[in-house]
């Protein structure tokens, strides 16, 4: 499950930059950040090497045997302190 997240992020980092960068990534690029399985269906949070704040969520509906992919960007990171 994890390798499959993995590898459906691989494809399609690879199909997806720009030609002019000359980049393509391989499995050992990308990392799952987070993970989750409940009965037939999971969840990945998966991530790159590449410094390019992208970061992908990949769900697997057991149920339909479907995956989908949402691919974000992260636009920044600050902190919230309590009071």
């Amino acid at each position: 499950m994890q390798e499959q997240a993995r590898k459906i992020v691989m494809e399609y980092f690879n199909s997806h930059v720009d030609k002019t960068d000359n980049k393509q990534i391989t499995l050992d690029d990308v990392y799952v950040v987070w993970f989750s399985k409940t009965l037939q269906n999971w969840k990945a949070l998966v991530s790159t090497t590449v410094s390019d704040g992208m970061y992908y969520e990949i769900t697997h509906n057991g149920d339909k045997n479907e995956t989908y992919v949402d691919v974000y960007k992260k636009w920044e990171n600050y902190t919230v302190k309590g009071e």
